[in-house]
């Protein structure tokens, strides 16, 4: 299978937050900024390897900053790392303020999605090809992250993690 490169799989997706996206202090809601990502992840998933695609994990967000009512979201996803049937895809995002024209950083996670073949069941993926220094640091740390995701839902055992065992030993 062909590689394909990650700025092939980038997505930017942009809303504006709407009375309805916030909760009582004015600020998106955290659960529909989520629904926003898992979107544009499934977008860029689904981009690389050209099938329907199913989310597996979302890794920890954390909320750095507040996104305003009226303010713009942007969500950029892209294709970190192909594995035989998933795809890590990280994500960052801002907030706009519009009127005051300026942008700043929201928070940043990874989702993990599968491919899908017709009959729905998992299909393999074509491989990524990273480009830039920032695609290629995400490329070599997927692997410790994947490794940490499997451990963490029980599909691991810690001893088979020998990637992420290796930031531990000092030997």
């Amino acid at each position: 299978m062909k590689k394909k490169k990650v700025s092939d799989s980038k997505v930017v997706m942009t809303e504006i937050v709407l009375p309805n996206d916030t909760n009582t202090f004015g600020n998106l809601m955290g659960g529909r900024l989520m629904y926003w990502m898992d979107i544009a992840a499934a977008l860029s998933a689904s981009r690389h390897c050209n099938s329907l695609v199913v989310t597996a994990s979302v890794d920890n967000i954390s909320f750095l900053n507040p996104v305003k009512l009226g303010n713009a979201v942007h969500i950029e996803a892209k294709v970190t790392r192909a594995f035989n049937t998933s795809m890590e895809i990280h994500m960052k995002v801002w907030g706009e303020d519009l009127v005051q024209q300026f942008k700043y950083e929201s928070n940043q996670a990874y989702y993990t999605f599968v491919a899908l073949d017709p009959n729905g069941k998992p299909m393999p993926v074509p491989p990524i090809l990273p480009e830039t220094t920032e695609e290629k640091e995400l490329f070599n740390t997927a692997l410790r992250r994947r490794q940490l995701r499997l451990i963490l839902a029980g599909k691991m055992k810690i001893e088979d993690a020998k990637e992420l065992k290796a930031l531990f030993n000092s030997k």
